[in-house]
């Protein structure tokens, strides 16, 4: 009886502050490192990465940058939606983003990366970066909060509603990038969705 009570799983115990804080900085730098990755290799990705990257392409501005700026109306969306709380941990993650973004060419030049790597490791680590968000309470704003709205006012599926949105970012894509890199650009957004799909389910993580 009891192994069998040790084998179960301990109460759930709330993040502190400081937990928090550190995770979301460390999400933030792994979105960073992700931005930058795809950058390098001229690729594109879904979400509000992807508009990011997809802008920066036709102005001279950091993908970082555009990150925290065309999130700026959803902040108020996921403010009233999820909370305050949220809506603060987002904003501030999001400073975190444009920080690290625009600091880290500072500290590492890429010079040459594969462009396979980059969509791989970088979609990767950019959807490791969201699960960090969303396991503390924070997110990237955007298209996810949109998602999360009209399922909640309309009874819209999210994931559905968060595909057709990166399709429509990729589509938007096409002009300015070859076929081969719209291909691993598909790949990236790929990526980032299989981290959020194996790692962030219901019942697996009792911490919150």
């Amino acid at each position: 009886m009891s192994s069998l009570l040790s084998a179960q799983p301990a109460a759930a115990r709330p993040h502190s502050l400081a937990e928090d804080g550190y995770a979301i900085i460390i999400g933030c730098a792994f979105i960073a490192m992700g931005l930058m990755l795809l950058k390098q290799a001229s690729l594109v990705t879904g979400g509000m990465a992807g508009i990011a990257l997809l802008i920066s392409y036709i102005v001279p501005w950091s993908p970082a940058t555009l990150f925290i700026l065309i999130n700026i109306p959803f902040f108020l969306f996921g403010g009233r939606s999820m909370g305050l709380a949220f809506g603060f941990k987002t904003l501030f993650a999001n400073i975190g983003i444009m920080v690290l973004g625009l600091s880290m060419p500072a500290a590492l030049r890429i010079a040459q990366v594969s462009p396979l790597f980059a969509a791989l490791f970088g979609g990767s680590i950019i959807g490791f970066g969201i699960l960090a968000m969303a396991r503390h309470g924070a997110g990237v704003g955007g298209v996810g909060v949109v998602a999360l709205i009209l399922q909640k006012s309309r009874g819209w599926n999210a994931g559905r509603t968060q595909m057709a949105c990166d399709l429509l970012i990729l589509l938007a894509s096409l002009p300015l990038i070859s076929l081969n890199r719209f291909g691993l650009s598909i790949l990236s957004a790929a990526a980032i969705n299989a981290v959020l799909v194996v790692n962030h389910r219901p019942g697996r993580y009792i911490g919150h």
